[in-house]
């Protein structure tokens, strides 16, 4: 809204022309955010506890965390509420990626919304039924996938996506880019949920996340940058950049009520958003097989989690002591804070190299 309200007043005041910039919106985006955040957290926390919204912990989960019952959940509302709106202040609204990108994020929120829903207010422990809630990821993944192929927001946006390690180098997919998008929207949105197990861990990963998108959705949008490292060019996508910068400070704000010990859970609300915005974030900038790399601690989590359950499904034997992989580390003895905040470093050790491989062609 600012960008549409004082750009075109830069002709006659100079000044304005602040607003040209993505480095300055993205900025201001990310101070928007967290203000949002930290300013309106303490009335949300305080409205899901008076509505008794509070999250039922798992009975064969770690025994430490039965302390944590009846912590308010839906927190998510808060991240969702601190990346949509400093999103619409400062984003250019014409924008197809914006538009999409804001269109995957409010879908997989209002899903995750309504699991949350069905677990705190209607008691329901498994809360949506595990089918229709990955029913509306893949239909939500299905329809950004046909609206890319059939609509795409620019005509550089092609089906193909680049191949890390490689120059010039693209994978083309044609009709089964459809799929393609499907599977990484949902693939990532479920990885991020399952790493919501502790108190600042999903949410500081997806800060460090959204920090090396914003890098890289900057230089996709920028012909000199993008000429230069021999990655594709995509007009229009380094707006993308502000929405970054609006999630990094929906984090920030998000993980002042989150951290250890925890006063609100994001819940599947900012879980799936965040997800899904991730995998939407990685499609729209031809950067998803990076995705595998720079959301290496999601992926791991995800992974301990599939392994475990083929493995007692074929064997009867378990691989780790608890899954996520999280727990195991909980169960092996290491205190809650140590374990987010040394999957934290390996979060930041992946998204740095994931910006090195923008040189390693």
């Amino acid at each position: 809204m600012f960008y549409h309200l004082f750009y075109p007043l830069s002709d006659t005041f100079s000044a304005f022309n602040l607003f040209r910039y993505i480095t300055f919106r993205s900025a201001y985006a990310v101070v928007t955010a967290l203000v949002i955040a930290i300013w309106f957290g303490p009335a949300i926390v305080a409205a899901l506890k008076r509505m008794q919204i509070r999250e039922s912990i798992r009975k064969e989960g770690p025994q430490t965390h039965l302390s944590k019952e009846g912590t308010p959940t839906m927190g998510g509302i808060i991240i969702l509420l601190s990346i949509v709106i400093p999103t619409l202040l400062w984003a250019d609204l014409t924008n197809r990626y914006i538009q999409l990108i804001l269109g995957v994020t409010v879908g997989m929120g209002i899903i995750g919304w309504v699991d949350d829903y069905y677990k705190a207010v209607k008691r329901q422990p498994k809360g949506l039924v595990a089918r229709k809630k990955l029913a509306g990821q893949l239909i939500l993944g299905l329809a950004l996938g046909t609206i890319l192929y059939a609509w795409p927001p620019a005509p550089e946006f092609t089906t193909a996506t680049d191949i890390p390690f490689l120059k010039n180098v693209v994978l083309p997919l044609g009709i089964f880019y459809i799929p393609f998008v499907l599977l990484v929207v949902a693939g990532t949105s479920n990885a991020v949920n399952l790493s919501d197990g502790l108190d600042g861990l999903a949410i500081g990963l997806s800060g460090i996340a959204f920090i090396a998108f914003a890098g890289l959705c900057y230089v996709t949008g920028r012909t000199d940058f993008s000429s230069y490292l021999a990655i594709t060019y995509l007009p229009g996508a380094g707006e993308l950049t502000i929405y970054c910068a609006a999630t990094l400070g929906a984090a920030l704000g998000f993980l002042w009520f989150n951290s250890y010990p925890a006063e609100v859970f994001m819940g599947d609300t900012g879980a799936l958003a965040l997800g899904g915005a991730l995998g939407a974030i990685a499609i729209l900038v031809k950067k998803e097989f990076l995705l595998v790399i720079l959301g290496g601690v999601f992926v791991i989590e995800a992974l301990s989690v599939i392994i475990q359950v083929l493995a007692f499904r074929y064997t009867g034997k378990r691989v780790f002591r608890m899954a996520p992989l999280h727990h195991h580390f909980e169960l092996l003895g290491w205190p809650e804070a140590k374990v987010v905040v040394r999957f934290w470093i390996i979060g930041a050790i992946c998204a740095l190299i994931t910006l090195s491989t923008l040189k390693i062609r």
